[in-house]
């Protein structure tokens, strides 16, 4: 069944090159672009590169270089932080992006080693095996050394694709695995094509199997999870623009105080959410009337405010909180999952020195309590997520079905103008759509967002603006699939695929064995 001479695929630079080109083309696939079919047809070339391997190291090194080229293009941002506004040196922030894009590169990579072995590409590998090793490498990415789930292959389908509609049921990772599915029987077809058979007869199966994912997945979006609880409330998510090389500057801490507050006194949301650390200072440290005038200005709304500051809680812990005042008492939030390197140290006694090469303020936060109580605001439960905080859906999910509504406030500028701030968007997108709640995006040069519960983007601000985004947010009451369950069934679903392909490996293997002259 395998080609034989030397092709295309058994050509290891041309194999090589070409999974490094389908890599970086996977990554319009994401926001801003949503070519969300385009993945779909990338990692079907992979499936087929894959299987054509001559060995398992080659297979490896051909997810290598797809990894390398997809995050190389996904997530070099990296550099813009860690450079332009980490401080770090140019030689060092290069090399330190390139090994963070080949760490994640390892995962694809493992994909194909462990698909690795004699007859093509056949039914029970591209439909069964590879897809479940791919989703199994994502959901690993998800949460080993605290995680890094970016650009997992399901935020791609949010909101417009078909197969978003698996999002509700089963996360991120199940639209990953409906993708990934669809990749393999197209990887199918394109290898039945190649051979040119003649007299074999049409194999129908990956075509029908498109087709009963896409319909099942439209047929999904249909479905009303959730249901409204009481009235849309009025909000407005502020969008101060101010230059991340300008925040933490003393001498300038009062012009972004001022630009909040004369923000806030204009709004007229009941619901006013202002982004990540939005007022550079701790808390301890804001002149007293301050904090009272953003309240004032929420409870004339009858509401009130979140405000994103520095904490500290004495014993040198501080942290990256949200406040929230008004008409109700005083609430904390304190973020949990933090930033390595970013926020924290680990391995103190190893990389302690990177504290003195990057010149990150507040770069030795605490971490805040595992569950904390749900902020009550402007009559909604709301659900706190601080910036990187989204990207982890079961993490977010710990607070539902109780909470009726999302926010998250972020600082993207840390990124700059790349694809970052974006691709943070689509990730809420998917966070909406998982849960079936509306998600309020505050930010501080951008994208501050609306997006209701089906992961639509109602109403956005222009980035690197000061803008007041005001609109209307519905809350809802319910429980989605995913809320209940979280990622235990498509973990279930993974292990049928990885038993459904060992259970026809040993059939295979048993028709050889009882018809010896015949090749399978």
């Amino acid at each position: 069944m395998a080609f034989t001479g030397k092709t295309f695929f058994t050509q290891r630079p041309v194999q090589w090159a070409s999974a490094l080109v389908l890599g970086a083309l996977t990554v319009s696939g994401f926001a801003p672009d949503y070519l969300a079919f385009l993945p779909l047809l990338t990692l079907a070339a992979l499936f087929l590169l894959f299987a054509h391997a001559p060995s398992r190291l080659s297979a490896a090194y051909t997810g290598f270089a797809f990894g390398l080229g997809f995050f190389g293009a996904g997530v070099s941002w990296v550099y813009v932080s860690i450079h332009e506004f980490g401080g770090m040196p140019m030689a060092l922030a290069v090399a330190a992006t390139l090994l963070f894009c080949a760490v994640l590169a390892l995962f694809p990579a493992l994909a194909g080693l462990l698909q690795a072995g004699p007859g093509g590409a056949t039914r029970r590998r591209a439909l069964l095996l590879i897809p479940a090793l791919w989703v199994l490498m994502e959901w690993v990415r998800g949460w080993i050394m605290t995680g890094f789930p970016w650009l997992a292959l399901g935020y791609s389908q949010v909101p417009a694709s078909p197969l978003a509609g698996f999002a509700p049921l089963l996360g991120v990772y199940g639209v990953s695995l409906a993708s990934a599915l669809c990749a393999g029987a197209l990887a199918l077809v394109a290898d039945t094509w190649l051979r040119r058979q003649k007299g074999g007869g049409r194999d129908l199966l990956p075509a029908a199997l498109i087709l009963a994912l896409a319909v099942a997945g439209f047929a999904l979006k249909q479905v009303e999870w959730v249901r409204p609880d009481g009235l849309p409330v009025k909000v407005s998510l502020l969008q101060g623009n101010i230059p991340q090389e300008l925040k933490w500057r003393e001498d300038k801490a009062k012009s972004t105080l001022d630009t909040y507050l004369s923000m806030t006194l204009q709004s007229t949301g009941r619901l006013i959410v202002l982004p990540e650390t939005a007022l550079p200072m701790f808390l301890h440290q804001l002149p007293l009337p301050y904090l009272e005038m953003l309240a004032g200005q929420a409870r004339k709304q009858d509401g009130d405010v979140l405000v994103g500051v520095p904490e500290y809680s004495g014993q040198r812990a501080y942290y990256n909180s949200v406040i929230s005042a008004g008409s109700g008492p005083v609430q904390v939030y304190r973020k949990h999952h933090l930033v390595p390197f970013g926020e924290y140290i680990p391995l103190k006694p190893i990389f302690g020195w990177v504290i003195h090469v990057l010149h990150i303020p507040l770069s030795d936060f605490s971490r805040g309590d595992e569950v904390q109580p749900l902020l009550q605001a402007a009559g909604q439960k709301v659900a706190m997520a601080v910036c990187y905080e989204d990207v982890f859906g079961e993490e977010m999910i710990r607070q539902l079905p109780q909470a009726s509504m999302l926010v998250n406030v972020s600082n993207d500028a840390w990124f700059g103008d790349t694809l970052a701030p974006w691709q943070h968007l689509q990730i809420s997108q998917m966070r909406a759509l998982e849960t079936g709640r509306t998600m309020l995006r505050a930010t501080n040069t951008g994208i501050t967002a609306i997006i209701n519960q089906r992961g639509e983007v109602v109403k956005r601000a222009r980035e690197f603006t000061a803008v007041r985004l005001e609109g209307e947010a519905q809350g809802f009451a319910g429980a989605t699939p995913y809320v209940q369950w979280g990622n235990a069934p498509v973990l279930g679903l993974l292990g049928l695929l990885f038993a459904g392909n060992w259970l026809a490996g040993q059939a295979v293997s048993a028709r050889a064995r009882s018809k010896p002259g015949r090749r399978n």
